[in-house]
């Protein structure tokens, strides 16, 4: 009885033991296995990081010079240096906006393009048509790298809606100008006249201020040679509209277009007004005393400020006469991102994308260049209305939000506008009258539009 307890004794000891043994040779396991995926989380968590921070470099190609690009490198440089998330921004100038389009489309067909680009509305409708641009619409919403609904509607609202097309953004604004007008004001003083607001103040003005300093002919209003190429806005202030981009019909040849033409042929043929002529741009003649008021881009401001200075000419700006309506054109470019670029690109690109147009750079590049502010953030910021309280010509632009519009963004405007152009220059030359003008004009639209 004694030996049969004895082994039941011993047989029980057996059994723990070997379940003890199993236990331990179970924890053994599964703590290798945890040391395992600890190690397979921290290496993929620093393949994660490692991917995050990978270098990736992204072109821009872009068509500024002189001044303007040194701002545009500045903000860049800065970019670079300060984003946390290894991205490098490379500027490449292709010369000319003509130049940029060509090489833009050339590198679509090499299949060869940029992350990065300046591109006109109307380049943007070819693109969109094409499939090469992306929908930046994702990216806006995108989590990580996206827009507040605030941040978007900071954005001036002419420049935000040239960027959309059917509710999806293609672009975001970046150099953005308008039309004001430069005056001389000593001749406007010595003339007892104030700056003219309406059309028919700047006729009155324009013969007053066309008068002999000298035995040197002073003409009363300077006009840009690219005055027929852009006449949208004298038809706008008459009331009218050039072209209708929602129908994609060419509307110049009108009563108001006819008004419209009628006024300005009259001011150049009555010798009160005068275009640049063999000086390519109106500043020249401006800044030497040769004409008294011009309008011309707020991107000349710079171009106008320095001879001005040099000359000894006491100038300032205001904003556009107004006919039936105010009406002042937007133009400039925006930055868009190809559709080619991956999906690491395109995110990289609209990182720079919003540190180019941020209330800080805006402002600065606004400040460097005549462009205007692209953000309503940096209209009220103490640092702008410090600059154009010192400099109030660089303030004139933002006065004219509420009348400006943009160019028809239909494939080939630039193209259709330069048709144009041709015949309202053969009025201006005397070639046709008005009415055969706007005949040819009409004519010469519908060929480009292939009517």
């Amino acid at each position: 009885m004694k030996m049969k307890k004895l082994i039941m004794t011993m047989i029980a000891i057996l059994f723990v033991t070997i379940l003890a043994a199993c236990g331990n040779e179970s924890n053994t396991t599964s703590g290798n296995e945890n040391t395992n995926n600890d190690s397979n989380n921290n290496s993929n968590t620093e393949e994660k990081k490692e991917a995050e921070t990978s270098p990736i470099e992204i072109e821009f190609w872009h068509a500024m010079s002189g001044g303007h690009e040194e701002a545009l490198t500045k903000i860049t440089n800065d970019f670079n240096e300060s984003n946390d998330k290894n991205i490098t921004v490379k500027l490449v100038n292709q010369g000319s906006y003509s130049d940029l389009s060509t090489k833009n489309m050339a590198a679509a067909r090499a299949n060869n393009l940029p992350v990065l680009t300046q591109a006109y509305e109307d380049w943007i409708t070819e693109y969109i048509q094409n499939d090469l641009v992306a929908d930046l619409t994702p990216l806006i919403n995108d989590q990580e790298v996206g827009m507040s609904d605030e941040e978007l509607n900071d954005i001036v609202e002419v420049f935000r809606e040239a960027n959309v097309w059917d509710g999806k953004y293609y672009g975001l604004p970046f150099n953005k100008s308008t039309r004001i007008m430069f005056y001389n004001v000593d001749y406007l003083d010595e003339a007892g006249i104030e700056p003219p607001t309406t059309w028919e103040k700047l006729r009155d003005a324009s013969e007053k201020l066309t008068f002999d300093n000298d035995g040197r002919k002073v003409i009363g209003l300077g006009l840009e040679n690219s005055v027929s190429l852009e006449f949208n806005q004298w038809v706008h202030q008459a009331g009218g509209v050039y072209f209708d981009e929602a129908t994609g019909e060419f509307k110049m040849n009108s009563p108001e277009g006819k008004e419209a033409l009628q006024f300005v042929n009259k001011m150049i043929q009555d010798g009160v007004a005068r275009t640049a002529g063999e000086d390519e741009y109106m500043s020249g003649p401006f800044t030497r005393g040769d004409v008294a008021l011009y309008i011309g881009s707020s991107a000349g401001i710079p171009y106008v400020a320095a001879p001005a200075e040099e000359n000894g000419i006491n100038w300032a700006a205001t904003v556009l006469p107004s006919g039936k309506e105010a009406a002042t054109p937007f133009a400039g470019t925006n930055v868009s991102i190809f559709a080619s670029a991956s999906d690491e690109e395109k995110k990289a690109a609209f990182e720079y994308m919003k540190f180019l147009i941020n209330t800080e750079n805006t402002t600065y590049w606004a400040m460097q260049s005549g462009y205007l502010p692209v953000r309503y953030s940096a209209l009220e910021s103490s640092e702008w209305k410090q600059y154009t309280d010192e400099n109030p010509e660089y303030g004139v632009g933002e006065q004219q939000f509420d009348a400006g519009f943009f160019d028809p963004r239909i494939v080939g405007a630039y193209g259709l506008k330069n048709s144009v152009a041709k015949e309202i220059d053969r009025v201006f030359l005397g070639e046709l009258t008005v009415e055969e003008g706007l005949e040819a004009a009409e004519k010469a639209a519908e060929r480009e539009l292939g009517n």
